[in-house]
C-alpha cells in the first residue's frame, strides 16, 4: 500500500487532465445480510466496468450489506463482517476507482458510509452528513449524522484510513461524494466539496421508488452538474430489497448541466451498469469562465486524499453511452442479459406514465418477494373484481416484463428452487411461442380460486376465469355455504335464538368472508405457496375488508394503492397495456362490473360504492384527511369544490361516515399483511401514517361539521 497524502483544505498536486475519462454508475439487487451474493453483484459490477473502460464508478449506497438491516445495524458481528467483506472487495477494483457503501462503527457511533476505492487501493470512507428519518426511513434510529469539515482515523485490516468529510484527488482528477440525502437538502454538501475544486461528485444512494419520484431525482442530477461544473454520477438499488420498499434503479449521468445517460429502470438483472464518456477539462473550463466559482478549493474545510492513477484511454465523446446487464450465477458465473437502450422511454413521458410505473414497479416487487422467501408458488382468491384481479394480472406481468428482458428460461431460473419450474419451459422462437411460454409459467406459478356462497353471481364466476384464463394461471373453484350453514347453526344455538339478514347483517357478511380463509390457508399450505391478499389502500382507509377473512395472506400487494386508480389501471390494461406488452381485452368482463363485496343476497343490490361512498370522493376525503392533516369541517370544505354533482349535505354525511370508520378501524391497519411502498402518503403505520389505535373518534370535530350541515 502507498504511502497516502492527506493535505487540508483541498490543496494537493493537480494535473492537467487533457482526454475525457468513463464515469460509471451501476444498480444493484442487493439483499440484507445476504454477504456473499451482494457480493457477487458487487464484484461483477466492477469487473463489468472495468472491461468496459470505466474510470470512476458509483455503487449504491449500503449495497455491502444491503440497505435494510435496520437494528442489525447495532451488531458488532455485522459491523465486523460488513469491513471484512469491504477488504476481500477493495483488492477487486484495479485499473478503476470505485465508491461502495457499508456501516462503519467509529467512536461510539454508527454511521452511515462509502469507501472509496483506488486501483485495488482503499483510500477513506465518506460519512453521510444528513440522514433520512422520514415516512419508511428510520436512519436516524440507527446512525449518527456527521459534522461537516471534520475528519478521523480509521483502523482497518491493521492500518489507519481517513473517515469523514473527504475529498480525493486520484490522478489529479478530484471525486466528492454526496450521500442520497446529502443532495436532497438545501444545504447539499456537494456545495462544500465544489467550493474545494470536485471534479465529478459521486451519489450513492438507496432512493425507494415513489410515483414520478425520478423526476425529482433528475432534477438535483442535472443541477448539481450544473451549478458545481462538475460531472456527476447517480447510483441506485435494484428491486425488492427487503420488503416494503421498492428500488427503481435509474441510474443517472450528467455532465456540466447535460443529462448524458439515463440507466434502464425497473430491471429483472442482477446488476445493471451505465457508463458514458465525460471532459473533465471542460467542467474545468466552464468553472473558471463562473465569477461565482473563482478562489475554490482553497478556504473550504475538510481534507483532501492524494493517490497516483492512470485512468484507461476513452477515445469517444460524452455522447457513447454502455449500458449493460447481467444475472450473477455460482462463484461470479455471469449471464449477460440484452440491455435497453439509455433514455427516456416514450412512456415515461407519456400520458399514462403513472400506470405504466405501477405495471413494472409492483411485478417487480412481487417476483423479489416470492424468491427471497422462496415460494413454491403464489395463491389468490380470485373473486372476478377488480382487486382480486389486478393481483392476478401482476403475476402475468412478472412473465411478460421480465421475460422479454431476461428471456423467460433466465427469469425462471432465478426461481430455479422450485422443483420443475426451469424444465418446463423451452427456448421461445416468436411471439406465439413467447406467449405460449409466458402462460406456462404463470400456470406454474399462480393459483387462482373462486370460492362461491349462494349470494356470488353468475357473472363473477365467469370474469374470475375468463381472468385466470387469459393470464394462463391454474383455476380452481369451491363452494363454502356449507361451512357458513355450519357456523350459523352453531352459534345460532349457543346464543339461543335465530340468526337473520334483519339483525345480524353484518354478522352475515363477515362469517362468508372469513369461511373462505381456512381452505385458501390451506391450499397455500399444501403448495408451499405464497398467499396474496387483495385489500386495496382505500378499503384500508374505513377498514372496508373483514379480518381474517378477505385479509388472509402473507403479502398485500395493491395496499398502496387506491381503488380508483385500480379501475383507471385495468380499463387502461384492457384498451393499451404497457408498452411493449399490449392490452388485455378478456378485462372487460371485470371492467363491465360495478365494484361488490356480494356478501348480501341478491336483492339486496349490494355494491361496495353504496355501502361506503363513490371511491373517489372516499379517495380525495382520504388525501385531505391523512395526508393533508385537515379536520373534519375542512375537509368538508375542501373536497365540496370537487364534486360540484352531489350535494353539500351529502358530502357532509361522507366527510362524517369517514372519519368514523377511520378512527374505528386503525387496528385493522395494525394487522394488514405487509405491503409495498408507492408514495409518500402510503396509510401503512409502519411508514408514513402513525394513528393511535385507541382515540376520541373526532367526537367534537363531527359535532362541529354536524352543525355546518343544519
Amino acid at each position: 500500500m502507498p504511502v497516502l497524502a492527506w493535505p487540508r483544505h483541498g490543496i494537493a498536486r493537480r494535473k492537467p487532465i487533457l482526454n475525457p475519462l468513463r464515469l460509471g454508475a451501476a444498480a444493484l439487487n442487493q439483499t440484507p445480510l445476504a454477504w456473499d451474493t451482494n457480493r457477487r453483484h458487487i464484484l461483477a459490477a466492477v469487473a463489468e466496468a472495468r472491461d468496459t473502460g470505466v474510470g470512476v464508478l458509483c455503487l449504491p449506497e449500503l449495497c455491502v450489506t444491503g440497505y435494510g438491516c435496520e437494528d442489525m445495524y447495532f451488531s458488532a458481528g455485522v459491523q465486523q463482517t460488513a469491513l471484512e467483506q469491504l477488504a476481500e472487495i477493495v483488492p477487486e477494483t484495479g485499473g478503476l476507482v470505485a465508491c461502495l457503501g457499508l456501516p462503519v462503527f467509529y467512536e461510539g457511533a454508527v454511521y452511515n458510509c462509502a469507501a472509496l476505492a483506488c486501483d485495488g487501493r482503499l483510500l477513506g470512507l465518506v460519512d453521510k452528513q444528513h440522514l433520512a428519518g422520514d415516512g419508511i426511513h428510520y436512519e436516524p434510529r440507527w446512525f449518527h449524522r456527521w459534522p461537516a469539515g471534520q475528519v478521523g482515523a480509521l483502523e482497518v485490516g491493521g492500518r489507519e484510513y481517513p473517515i469523514g468529510d473527504l475529498l480525493f484527488d486520484c490522478g489529479g482528477v478530484r471525486i466528492g461524494m454526496e450521500i442520497c440525502r446529502d443532495a436532497w437538502v438545501a444545504d447539499r454538501t456537494g456545495a462544500q466539496l465544489a467550493r474545494r475544486g470536485a471534479d465529478i461528485l459521486l451519489n450513492p444512494s438507496a432512493s425507494h421508488f415513489a410515483f414520478a419520484k425520478q423526476l425529482i431525482r433528475e432534477r438535483f442530477v442535472l443541477e448539481g452538474s450544473r451549478a458545481f461544473c462538475v460531472s456527476y454520477a447517480y447510483a441506485n438499488l435494484l428491486g425488492n430489497e427487503a420488503g416494503r420498499a421498492i428500488y427503481d434503479g435509474g441510474t443517472l449521468l450528467a455532465s456540466g448541466g447535460r443529462m448524458i445517460a439515463r440507466g434502464p429502470r425497473f430491471s429483472y438483472a442482477d446488476w445493471l451498469l451505465t457508463s458514458a464518456a465525460v471532459d473533465v477539462a471542460a467542467t474545468r473550463q466552464a468553472r473558471a469562465k463562473s465569477s461565482t466559482e473563482r478562489g475554490r478549493g482553497v478556504t473550504a474545510p475538510g481534507e483532501t486524499v492524494a493517490a497516483e492513477f492512470a485512468y484507461p484511454a476513452v477515445t469517444e465523446t460524452g455522447d457513447a453511452v454502455s449500458v449493460s446487464a447481467g444475472i450473477v450465477c455460482g462463484s461470479l458465473g455471469i449471464r449477460s442479459v440484452p440491455a435497453t437502450v439509455p433514455g427516456h422511454p416514450a412512456w415515461e413521458t407519456g400520458p399514462h406514465w403513472k400506470e405504466e410505473e405501477f405495471a413494472r414497479a409492483v411485478p417487480l416487487a412481487l417476483f423479489d418477494y416470492l424468491r427471497r422467501r422462496r415460494s413454491q408458488g403464489l395463491v389468490v382468491s380470485l373473486s372476478g373484481g377488480v382487486d382480486s384481479s389486478t393481483v392476478a394480472l401482476l403475476v402475468h406481468l412478472i412473465a411478460r416484463l421480465g421475460g422479454r428482458e431476461l428471456g423467460l428460461e433466465q427469469l425462471a431460473g432465478k426461481l430455479g428452487y422450485i422443483p420443475g419450474l426451469c424444465e418446463s419451459l423451452s427456448a421461445a422462437s416468436g411471439n406465439a411461442a413467447f406467449d405460449e411460454q409466458a402462460r406456462r409459467l404463470v400456470g406454474r406459478l399462480l393459483t387462482c380460486v373462486y370460492q362461491a356462497t349462494r349470494n356470488s353471481s353468475a357473472v363473477t364466476f365467469a370474469a374470475a376465469r375468463t381472468v385466470a384464463d387469459a393470464v394462463g394461471a391454474t383455476f380452481l373453484h369451491w363452494n363454502v355455504d356449507a361451512l357458513v350453514d355450519q357456523y350459523v347453526a352453531t352459534i345460532g344455538s349457543a346464543a339461543g335464538r335465530k340468526i337473520t339478514w334483519d339483525q345480524d347483517d353484518l354478522a352475515l357478511q363477515n362469517i362468508q368472508a372469513r369461511a373462505r380463509g381456512p381452505g385458501i390457508w390451506l391450499l397455500a399450505n399444501l403448495r408451499g405457496a405464497l398467499l396474496l391478499t387483495t385489500s386495496n389502500r382505500s378499503e384500508a382507509a374505513v377498514g372496508y375488508a373483514t379480518m381474517d377473512g378477505d385479509t388472509c395472506g402473507g403479502l398485500a400487494p395493491i395496499a398502496g394503492i387506491d381503488k380508483a386508480f385500480l379501475r383507471d389501471w385495468l380499463e387502461w390494461l384492457e384498451t393499451t397495456g404497457p408498452a411493449g406488452i399490449g392490452p388485455l381485452p378478456a378485462l372487460a368482463v371485470v371492467n363491465a362490473q360495478q365494484p361488490t363485496a356480494e356478501l348480501r343476497p341478491a336483492e339486496a343490490g349490494q355494491t361496495d360504492e353504496g355501502d361506503l361512498m363513490p371511491y373517489r370522493v372516499l379517495d380525495a376525503i382520504e388525501r385531505a384527511a391523512i395526508r393533508d392533516k385537515l379536520l373534519p369541517v375542512d375537509v368538508w370544505q375542501s373536497v365540496c369544490p370537487t364534486f360540484p354533482e352531489y350535494d353539500r349535505r351529502q358530502m357532509g354525511v361522507w366527510v362524517e361516515r369517514f372519519f368514523t370508520l377511520w378512527c374505528r378501524n386503525q387496528w385493522k391497519r395494525e394487522r394488514y399483511a405487509p405491503s409495498f411502498h408507492l408514495d409518500d402518503e402510503n396509510l401503512d403505520p409502519k411508514t408514513w401514517c402513525r394513528f393511535p389505535i385507541l382515540n376520541s373518534g373526532f367526537e367534537r370535530e363531527l359535532e362541529e361539521l354536524r352543525r355546518q350541515l343544519l
